[in-house]
């Protein structure tokens, strides 16, 4: 489960339901001027990621947040840097969202990393 790479803010007087749209803090570890952008991994309590462009002018954090709406089938209206701007531990709010479908997309990122591109995973038929 990646409900480790998050915190889930709800807004006071939320209703009781644990999987109520709410708010929710993603830590990200980030590689800026990578070949191309794609989910690594973990890294520690955080989300490793890597992005193509430089970490100049916020093209980087920008990449961060369009993989991160790819990734997660959010708009990137939903996104923002709330931590790490000039750093590579960052901290992404993503609004009014379902924790357990966060939870669900990062899972599924993180195993693609692990399998890689055209990898069968063990298990499946033809690995």
């Amino acid at each position: 489960m990646a409900d480790d790479l998050f915190e889930v803010v709800r807004p006071a007087g939320a209703g009781a339901e644990p999987d109520a749209p709410a708010d929710v803090l993603l830590r990200l570890s980030v590689q800026p001027g990578a070949g191309r952008a794609a989910v690594v991994g973990r890294h520690g309590d955080a989300l490793r990621v890597r992005v193509a462009p430089p970490p100049a002018d916020g093209r980087a954090n920008a990449a961060v947040l369009a993989l991160l709406a790819d990734v997660l089938g959010v708009p990137a209206a939903r996104l923002e840097l709330v931590a790490g701007e000039r750093s590579r531990q960052k901290r992404v709010r993503i609004r009014d969202v379902r924790p357990s479908e966060i939870d669900q997309r990062l899972d599924e990122a993180i195993d693609q990393a692990r399998t890689g591109p055209g990898r069968a995973r063990a298990g499946r038929p033809g690995a």
